[in-house]
């Protein structure tokens, strides 16, 4: 198979969960449909397969991956409603999570027969690129042993504070979900949850580290130049 670094970017906007779900899904399914065929066509008849990025934000909701526990989810479904919110258990790992307006969330549904096979590796990436776009803003972030996405205070931890949640699905090679950058997010949202199942460390965002509200086109310029160094790729926007 040819190796395609180029990934076809998409913004969906402001994009109901279900549906970018689905959508994803569809992308997902067609690169997986498309190895398949690979495995059994002359050398001739190989189909590169494609990479794409989708970008959006989603209404309220909050997602439950395989390895998480529903107690996690502290507001019954009347609570939820009165939020405004919806609820999914989903097939991403990692345990619960928050989406809303004001984050960007990012899903790479990449081969990874084009850069690299090594799901370690991926998630690294994906962290690098949320940690060098908040050193644009002078916030320094990293990683916490054990721990999955991008946090502040990582080192001494007297606060540490995540800004970034992260769970994937790879299958064959083949990547989906992905991450949920906290820009301009109402943090109350994360009162009705034990993000990620943890206890003890607190959630935040860039507009409330900086004080103030970021343009989200600027944000997510900044992230696509990072993404598309660190995987040696070329972005490529409709």
């Amino acid at each position: 198979m040819s190796q395609n670094k180029t990934i076809q970017f998409e913004h969906l906007g402001l994009i109901d969960y279900k549906e970018a779900w689905d959508y994803q899904d569809k992308l997902f399914t067609g690169i997986l449909d498309m190895k398949a065929r690979n495995r059994t066509a002359a050398p001739e008849a190989q189909e590169v397969t494609p990479n794409y990025l989708l970008f959006c934000s989603h209404p309220h909701v909050y997602t439950l991956g395989k390895s998480g526990h529903e107690s996690n989810l502290l507001i019954n479904e009347e609570g939820l409603k009165a939020k405004g919110a919806t609820f999914y258990k989903i097939n991403r790992g990692g345990d619960i999570t928050y989406h809303g307006p004001g984050q960007i969330v990012g899903y790479p549904i990449l081969d990874l027969d084009h850069f690299f096979t090594d799901i370690h590796k991926y998630l690294r990436f994906l962290e690098e690129a949320i940690i060098l776009t908040l050193k644009d803003y002078g916030i320094e972030a990293g990683r916490i042993s054990g721990l999955t996405g991008v946090w502040l205070d990582h080192v001494e931890q007297k606060n540490p504070r995540k800004i970034c949640a992260m769970g994937v699905k790879c299958s064959r090679w083949v990547t989906m979900h992905g991450f949920a950058f906290n820009i301009n997010t109402d943090l109350d949202y994360f009162n009705n949850i034990v993000p990620c199942g943890i206890t003890d460390k607190q959630v935040t965002s860039l507009a409330k580290e900086l004080g103030r509200e970021l343009p989200m086109a600027e944000v997510e310029e900044k992230l696509l130049g990072h993404l598309a160094t660190l995987f040696e790729a070329s972005i490529t926007k409709d």
